[in-house]
């Protein structure tokens, strides 16, 4: 089968690579749709910092956020998930310590992350093996274009309950890219009052398209009182503005990350009396990125740009983009045979 395979910094290419197995307790899934993330970027530039401390290491294939059908299952598998549309948890604990019998697998010490450690190969292939527990079946009136988006959406959706937001509260989101749209999708359908602070104009036309409360960059950002701020952004500078602008006894969410360290002052949290949250992984946030997209009370389908086949990843990883895209912040891959449109 094929599958993008990056070899080394900046180098990506797709390899005919033995086709996948279901060992016991896996299924095989044929990938029908899968999100380019931030993360695989790194990946691919070397920039993410598990190239550097050995938690992952090149030849690496990439590929988290996923939807599929299940062709086949491993010893121990039900077979009726044989023909279910399904995506899956990226965070994939051992099952066995104290975090993961405690629920929280997803800071497991021995986690695999589904293509971004070294231990089970990403989605970014025709097929995919994965663990039957990390499954979610999908309703049938969701799509894989709505499937391959509940990973992003439940990092969102994580981000947004950490921030808790009363109805009618004011929620800032620091960027207008994937996470930090799809937290505003989430936040304005539980009735908070959203407002994004981004700088690039494609991405501020769009999220001010969606109605949102307010769209701003830094220099027109409005002196309001923020109950709430989330930082889905990339910047080092961001985490300490998000402290700065948030009311004091509100709350600060971080789900976005910086390619070098940001620093924020923690006596600025104990005189403010701020509650700040890390978010990593969407694991307790799929079921419910499933139900809202499956409800119709959140649409994420405006913020795919394109469908791309396997072949234009890498071109797509450097920031050449197709020659016909839309203007939202998230591309989709078909890896099968088949030749996508250009356009979601």
């Amino acid at each position: 089968m094929r599958a993008l395979v990056l070899t080394g910094p900046g180098k990506a290419e797709v390899q005919d690579v033995p086709a996948p197995v279901a060992a016991a307790g896996q299924v095989i899934v044929d990938v029908e749709r899968v999100g380019v993330c931030g993360t695989d970027v790194e990946l691919f530039t070397g920039e993410m910092s598990y190239l550097h401390t050995g938690a992952s290491s090149y030849p690496l294939r990439p590929g988290h956020e996923w939807a599929g059908v299940v062709s086949s299952t491993g010893e121990g598998v039900d077979a009726a998930w044989i023909g279910r549309r399904v995506t899956g948890d990226t965070m994939i604990g051992c099952g066995r310590c104290r975090r993961c019998l405690s629920g929280r697998h997803h800071v497991c010490p021995d986690r695999h992350e589904l293509g971004i450690r070294d231990g089970l190969p990403g989605a970014l292939a025709e097929q995919l093996a994965v663990p039957v527990t990390s499954l979610h079946a999908l309703p049938d009136t969701m799509d894989a274009t709505l499937g391959a988006l509940v990973e992003p959406g439940g990092n969102a959706l994580r981000s947004v309950n950490a921030a808790a937001p009363a109805p009618g509260e004011r929620l800032l989101i620091l960027g207008t890219g994937a996470i930090g749209m799809l937290a505003a999708l989430f936040a304005r359908a539980a009735g908070t009052r959203v407002h994004l602070m981004g700088h690039d104009p494609a991405q501020l036309h769009l999220a001010a398209s969606f109605g949102f409360d307010g769209v701003w960059t830094r220099d027109t950002l409005p002196a309001l009182p923020w109950d709430a701020v989330i930082d889905a952004s990339n910047s080092p500078a961001l985490p300490a503005l998000a402290l700065d602008l948030v009311e004091p006894a509100g709350r600060v969410v971080y789900i976005g990350l910086a390619g070098t360290p940001s620093t924020v002052d923690t006596r600025d949290i104990v005189l403010k009396d701020v509650t700040t949250v890390g978010i990593l992984g969407a694991s307790a946030g799929l079921p419910g990125a499933i139900a809202a997209y499956a409800d119709g009370s959140v649409d994420p389908r405006p913020l795919v740009a394109a469908t791309i086949a396997l072949e234009e990843v890498a071109a797509v990883l450097s920031g050449h983009l197709p020659d016909r895209v839309g203007p939202g912040p998230k591309f989709l891959v078909a890896p099968r045979r088949e030749r996508p449109d250009a356009t979601p």
